[in-house]
C-alpha cells in the first residue's frame, strides 16, 4: 500500500515511516519546510512540500495513495504548556487541520484515514479498567481531540473508513520525556496526580507498528498502548534511568495552577488495548514500562 503521512518528521511520523517500510509499504510524507523534506527523504519516504491547512497541496500528494495517517501535532513541552495560549497551535491542528486532511483525502479519492488520538479523553475511573465503551470527560482540553476524531469519521459518509488510534502518553526518546528526564536527573519533581493512580503509556516504536496494523483494522476508535502502569512506577522508572533511586511528585497546587491543561494528565486511567489487539493482531514490542524505555535519553 501507499500511505500519506502528516507529521512525518515528528516522533510518531519517523516511527511510522520505519514500520511501514518494514511491512513493505510506500510512504509519502508532508513537509512544511525544505529542512523537514530532507529529513523525510533521508528516512526513505517521498516528501510532499505543503502545509496541513493547504488542501490543494495535500490532495496532490495523496494522489494514488491508499490511506492517510494524520499524525500532526504540536505539543507544548514542559512549563511552556502553562503559558496563556500554549494550546492554540495544537488545537488549530485538531479543530481545523483534521478537517482539511479529510477533505483533501476525499478530493484525492483516498479510502482510509488513520487519525492520531489520545486516551486522555476518558474520565477518571480509579482502579477500574477502561475500554472504548467507557465514559469520555469532555473539557476544553479534550474537546479538540474528540472533534479531530469526528472530522476523520466524515470519510465514512462517502464510503471510506476512519480509524482513530487513542494512544497513551508517548514515553521514550521524545521531547516531553527528555524534559522530564532532565528534571529527574536534577532531582526535581516530575510526577502529577495520585501516586497510586494509573497511566496509559506507549513506546514511540509501538506507534509505528500500530499505524501499520490500522491499515487493515475495521473502522472505529481503538485504545493503543502498553500495559497500564501506576504513576509511582512511571516516575521511579524515569528517575532510575536518570541515575536517581526514586522520583518525586509535584504538589497538588501545581496541578490546580495548570487547570484543565494539567488535569487530563492526572486522571487515573487503567486503559485496555485488547480490542485493537483482538481485531488486528497488534502486540506492543514494549509491553511493560521499564527504565530501558529512556536509555536513548541516557545516551544523548
Amino acid at each position: 500500500m501507499k500511505v500519506f503521512l502528516t507529521g512525518a518528521s515528528g516522533v510518531m511520523g519517523r516511527s511510522s515511516i520505519q514500520a511501514l517500510h518494514s511491512a513493505g509499504h510506500d510512504v509519502v510524507g508532508l513537509a512544511r519546510t525544505r529542512e523537514s523534506a530532507a529529513q523525510i527523504a533521508d528516512a526513505g519516504a517521498e516528501p510532499c512540500l505543503g502545509d496541513l491547512f493547504d488542501r490543494a497541496a495535500m490532495s496532490a500528494g495523496m494522489r494514488n495513495c491508499d490511506a492517510v495517517a494524520n499524525l500532526a501535532t504540536r505539543v507544548p513541552v514542559g512549563t511552556r504548556a502553562l503559558l496563556p495560549g500554549s494550546l492554540k497551535a495544537i488545537d488549530e491542528i485538531r479543530f481545523r487541520g483534521s478537517r482539511v486532511v479529510a477533505e483533501a483525502a476525499r478530493d484525492a479519492g483516498v479510502g482510509r484515514i488513520i487519525q492520531q488520538s489520545l486516551s486522555f479523553m476518558y474520565a477518571d475511573q480509579g482502579d477500574d479498567w477502561i475500554d472504548e465503551r467507557s465514559p469520555i470527560d469532555v473539557t476544553r482540553a479534550t474537546e479538540p481531540v474528540i472533534v479531530a476524531e469526528d472530522n476523520a469519521a466524515a470519510i465514512n459518509s462517502w464510503g471510506g473508513t476512519a480509524v482513530s488510534l487513542r494512544f497513551g502518553l508517548i514515553s521514550g526518546n521524545d521531547a516531553n520525556s527528555a524534559w522530564l528526564f532532565r528534571r529527574a536527573a536534577a532531582n526535581r519533581s516530575i510526577g502529577l496526580g495520585e501516586e497510586t493512580g494509573w497511566m496509559h503509556v506507549i513506546h514511540p516504536e509501538d506507534v509505528g507498528t500500530a499505524v501499520v496494523h490500522a491499515l487493515m483494522a475495521p473502522g472505529g476508535a481503538y485504545n493503543v498502548g502498553a500495559e497500564p502502569v501506576r504513576r509511582r512506577n512511571y516516575v521511579n522508572s524515569m528517575a532510575l534511568a536518570a541515575g536517581r533511586t526514586t522520583g518525586r511528585f509535584l504538589p497538588g497546587w501545581t496541578v490546580r495552577l495548570g487547570g484543565k491543561k494539567l488535569e487530563i494528565l492526572t486522571r487515573s486511567q487503567r486503559v485496555s488495548s485488547q480490542l485493537f489487539s483482538d481485531r488486528t493482531g497488534w502486540q506492543p514490542r514494549h509491553p511493560q514500562l521499564t527504565p530501558d524505555w529512556f536509555h536513548g535519553l541516557v545516551r544523548a
